[in-house]
């Protein structure tokens, strides 16, 4: 079996303790391959470490999270760093990704302008650049949904194209339909689709295999049968099998048919190491 994780924090603190075998775990588990989205300029630092010693397996993004921007006089400023790091990468690593961006009204509706702002300049970017995107989306769905509709079909109009993954997906088929009618985006599922009564298996059992990515976002959104502790990127094998178990295919064929799709989204944007000479 060979599955990608394609929304992984390994690199964040709460791995400083067994990072090196939490990823012999996900090699054990079959995962091939990590994506990892950065969050802001406090968390760089650890992502480029992480990619830039597993470079065959760990893969970063570049962009600034929704909720970094939050009560943050500085966002402009961090988005301005986004756009450096894509021009020129730090020695050695290449982005596959704009990511991970997005809206979260979540923790507050104070800051809609400016996430707003932030998600659709950096969506402008990624189009510019043809990189894909990865996005999160929570207590915005609406508002997600509309600018989407809008940047795709703006940059169809510039001869470009936006297309990614909308991490963490938790909507209804409904939803998934209506963005797959504005462009070419996956869908990642994650830990939530193995929870009790999730609202999301119902739109998994609807959404064709070939439009969905796993993914764990871990340390985040734990799959059963670990609810409840850290999350890691082995456990994307979970997510897996419950997938597989809803649709009623094997688990291989689902390991095989995601990864494929995340190699088509994000493989030519990590095909290979920069030879840039900029330092992290």
């Amino acid at each position: 079996m060979r599955l990608t994780d394609t929304h992984s924090h390994l690199y964040a603190e709460e791995f400083d303790t067994d990072r090196a075998e939490a990823l012999d775990r996900a090699r054990k588990a079959g995962v091939a391959r990590l994506l990892l989205p950065a969050i802001d300029s406090l968390s760089h630092g650890r992502l480029f470490a992480l990619a830039a010693s597993e470079p065959d397996m760990c893969r970063p993004m570049m962009g600034l999270h929704p909720t970094s921007v939050n009560d943050n006089p500085r966002w402009r400023e961090e988005l301005d760093t986004v756009g450096r790091y894509l021009a020129e990468p730090p020695r050695g690593l290449r982005f596959c990704a704009v990511g991970e961006i997005g809206l979260d009204y979540y923790w507050s509706r104070d800051y809609v302008a400016e996430q707003r702002e932030a998600f659709v300049a950096q969506c402008r970017l990624a189009a510019r650049l043809d990189l894909p995107v990865a996005i999160h989306t929570r207590a915005a769905w609406d508002d997600m949904c509309e600018i989407l509709e809008a940047e795709c079909a703006a940059a169809a109009a510039r001869g470009e194209r936006l297309r990614g993954v909308l991490h963490a997906f938790s909507e209804d088929a409904g939803t998934y339909r209506r963005l797959r009618r504005c462009g070419e985006w996956l869908f990642g599922i994650g830990g939530v689709v193995t929870f009790k009564k999730s609202a999301v298996a119902a739109a998994v059992a609807e959404i064709p295999l070939e439009h969905m990515v796993l993914e764990t976002d871990c340390p985040y959104l734990t799959p059963v049968p670990h609810r409840g502790g850290r999350n890691e990127s082995a456990y994307v094998r979970y997510v897996c099998d419950k997938v597989a178990e809803i649709k009623g295919m094997d688990p291989e064929e689902v390991a095989a048919a995601t990864t494929a799709s995340a190699e088509r989204m994000f493989g030519a944007g990590a095909a290979a190491p920069a030879t840039t000479t900029t330092t992290a």
